[in-house]
């Protein structure tokens, strides 16, 4: 394994550190890696993943990995295709099963029998998808902003824009996009802005800024539309472990009726909404971060 740390292990005044690392996956075109951001001991037996929506990165959980990396190894990985992951050679392949083979090789390398999982929209169904199989490894499940049934309108939505971003001249212009995009994350600070910004952005070969993902993503979302409203109650249904759910008050994409069914079924999990925030919440103040940790370190 690479590892670069970036902090020692712990510094003057409690700051947790966290280490960049890589882990190699396979899919059907060859190998890739996968990179993740580890934080906190790395001896520590209780484990959190957080994975991060469509086109984000392990990086948007930075303020919730601080919060708990003294009650957990927090490991946020970076789906293939984004963040500083490879980008796959076959784009066919950006896809639930290959995101679940990868995060399955993650889990070997840390050794974790179990591990507690939260992750944000496509984060999500990951866990979902995960957390629904016999003998599954996730025993508490966060749900964050998203269900077992998506409706196309969301899509569309989010089609319009996902593999589309242009170029950018500088910082500050890439900031205003992902402002424009991102909207629904409801109202952060202008350093929360500037932190969602830094960590989606690369050099592209003509030396301007672009989002750091690959585009291709985009199309392979597209494809999917054809197929209309997502459902996937009967792998909800499967899910046994204590679970929570997180709605953005306004969010289009987790309906208020998705969420009340959801409270019915499956694992009959917790609910909560958050007020002035579409899709998704992400974890910058903390009042989300309390409902999380209240959630996943109840004794």
């Amino acid at each position: 394994m690479s590892v670069r740390s970036e902090l020692s292990r712990w510094l003057a005044g409690g700051t947790p550190a966290f280490a960049e690392c890589h882990v190699r996956c396979a899919s059907v075109s060859g190998l890739h890696r996968m990179a993740y951001t580890e934080w906190g001991e790395r001896d520590n037996p209780n484990v959190l993943v957080c994975a991060h929506g469509l086109t984000r990165n392990g990086r948007d959980f930075d303020d919730l990995a601080r919060s708990l990396a003294a009650d957990y190894r927090v490991v946020c990985p970076d789906v293939v295709g984004r963040g500083r992951s490879d980008w796959l050679r076959d784009p066919s392949c950006y896809a639930f099963p290959q995101y679940v083979a990868d995060m399955m090789v993650l889990l070997a390398r840390l050794d974790a029998e179990s591990i507690h999982w939260l992750g944000t929209s496509m984060g999500g169904l990951i866990g979902m998808w995960i957390a629904s199989q016999d003998d599954s490894p996730i025993t508490r499940l966060v749900l964050n902003d998203v269900g077992p049934l998506i409706t196309a309108a969301s899509l569309q939505r989010i089609s319009e824009y996902v593999g589309r971003a242009p170029r950018f001249d500088t910082h500050e212009d890439a900031e205003k996009y992902v402002r424009l995009v991102s909207q629904p994350f409801g109202p952060l600070s202008d350093a929360q802005w500037r932190h969602l910004t830094e960590f989606c952005l690369q050099r592209a070969p003509d030396g301007r800024l672009e989002m750091r993902y690959d585009p291709a993503i985009g199309e392979s979302f597209r494809q999917a539309l054809s197929a209309g409203d997502v459902d996937l109650w009967p792998i909800y249904d499967c899910i046994r472990c204590p679970t929570l759910v997180l709605r953005g008050a306004e969010s289009d994409l987790l309906t208020r009726e998705t969420l009340h069914e959801m409270a019915l079924r499956g694992p009959r999990p917790q609910t909560a909404e958050i007020a002035g925030v579409g899709h998704a919440p992400m974890f910058l103040d903390a009042g989300q971060i309390g409902i999380v940790r209240d959630f996943l370190l109840v004794v």
